[in-house]
């Protein structure tokens, strides 16, 4: 579209229209003092410049192609096709807002049709939307549709301590000043202790699968409990693990959560990032976020168009199912296309990789002195390290002498995990990286020395 700049007239004829005689006088209200400050700036650079500047800046950061990474916990390493860009570049997609006009968005719809399509295979689910921003506002959103699912009758929401902590957390505070209430995640409960905390006025039970341990809990029996209390099972999944373990919905899952950006989302510092939902078709009507049809125009031809929730739906304020609108659809689009270029053997290779390489880690780590792993439960691509030393110690010893991202402190959540880590493998890592991850862990005086000279600069 050309840009026309407004001329001198179509000025003096705005200002007439308004009764100012000047553009000077639209600032009357702003004290003199304050319209024009001195701003002490640098003198301003040429483009070359700046690219050399910001090119330092991001030479100072810590990148995975440069250093080996073992750090999971919610955001994973995984390998993305190059085809994966190319497409989001697309001006199509990279520009494009929600389809409103689906005669003009055919492209866009159809791309979020195969997306929840392929998100339904995946989980065992019958629909799934497009989508939220993250798994913590997926969750936080399974919450609202059990909620709503229950007209409010039923206020009491059951979420498993092995649940990611920012999921949970972000969780209640979605739900805060409701009749809500949470119970179950704040101690040590079992998943038998989960199951006995069921009644009448149970909505919802939240499980992870994995859980946030990277384990692999055994739940049968659990959905059968589940619904003989009336209440709905929700499952956080990982979306790679699911190329390779039964899915949520053979599992009896009755809505189906999580974070999709190892489908082809880069870790981002965080985001954006994609929360994928799926559910059962009896809720359908109840999802937040976008959900895309397939049909035929009069003409009989094959059509896309959103359909069952209109955007009015989310702007009745206190009638509304949700307050999320717009969808990540870009991101979507990613996953999308990953899961596309992938397919299921791809995908199922993607998982078998993490898992065979976190257990041959796990095997090696568990094998040194002072060191012991959490063997007891089956477990994916992350496992927990009972360590000697307190985590943040080895991470800063990992990384400065070995140039090595660690594992996540467990500390930092979980009270009785003090000088617990988890780590997380993916296809990227290496033998190599993984052995002298092995190397550099055993050297546990050489930590403690690193971290005694780091201590002592700290304080000099």
């Amino acid at each position: 579209m050309t840009y026309i700049p407004h001329t001198d007239a179509d000025r003096a004829a705005m200002l007439e229209a308004i009764g100012v005689e000047s553009l000077d006088a639209l600032f009357d209200a702003v004290p003199e003092d304050a319209r024009f400050p001195t701003l002490d700036l640098p003198t301003g650079l040429s483009e070359m410049e700046v690219a050399w500047e910001l090119s330092g800046l991001a030479n100072a950061n810590i990148n995975t192609n440069e250093y080996a990474m073992f750090l999971g916990a919610g955001v994973y390493n995984h390998f993305i096709p190059s085809v994966v860009n190319h497409v989001l570049l697309r001006g199509e997609f990279y520009t494009a807002y929600t389809p409103y006009q689906p005669e003009m968005s055919q492209g866009t719809l159809q791309a979020i049709f195969e997306y929840q399509s392929m998100m339904c295979v995946l989980t065992g689910m019958e629909v799934a939307n497009a989508s939220h921003y993250d798994g913590a506002t997926s969750l936080a959103e399974a919450v609202t549709l059990a909620n709503a699912h229950f007209r409010g009758k039923r206020s009491k929401v059951i979420l498993s301590p092995s649940v990611h902590p920012q999921y949970r957390a972000v969780t209640r505070t979605y739900h805060q000043g409701t009749d809500l209430k949470f119970v179950g995640d704040k101690g040590n409960a079992t998943l038998p202790d989960l199951i006995d905390m069921l009644d009448g006025d149970t909505a919802m039970l939240v499980v992870s699968y994995p859980n946030f341990f990277g384990q692999i809990d055994e739940f049968t029996g659990l959905a059968t409990a589940v619904h003989d209390a009336g209440a709905l099972l929700c499952l956080v999944a990982d979306p790679i693990m699911l190329g390779l373990f039964k899915t949520p919905g053979e599992l009896g899952a009755d809505i189906v959560v999580g974070e999709g950006q190892p489908l082809g989302i880069p870790m981002s510092f965080g985001g954006p990032h994609l929360g994928f939902f799926a559910t059962r078709e009896k809720l359908v009507r109840k999802i937040a976020g976008r959900i895309v049809g397939e049909t035929v125009d009069k003409h009989g031809r094959r059509a896309y168009v959103m359909t069952l929730r209109p955007r009015e739906q989310d702007i009745k304020r206190e009638k509304a199912t949700s307050n999320i609108c717009t969808n990540q659809g870009l991101m979507a689009l990613a996953a999308c296309v990953y899961l596309s270029v992938m397919g299921k053997h791809g995908l199922r290779k993607v998982a078998e990789l993490s898992y065979h390489k976190a257990h041959y880690a796990a095997e090696q780590v568990n094998a040194l002195d002072q060191y012991s792993v959490e063997m007891g439960k089956p477990f994916f691509r992350e496992f927990v390290v009972q360590c000697p030393l307190p985590v943040p110690h080895i991470n800063d010893y990992l990384l400065e002498e070995w140039g090595i991202i660690g594992g996540y402190d467990l500390g930092q959540d979980y009270p009785d995990r003090e000088n617990q880590m988890l780590l997380a493998l993916t296809e990227l890592n290496t033998k190599d990286e993984i052995d002298a991850l092995v190397a550099a862990l055993q050297n546990v005086d050489a930590i403690q020395q690193h971290a005694d000279a780091r201590q002592k600069e700290q304080t000099a």
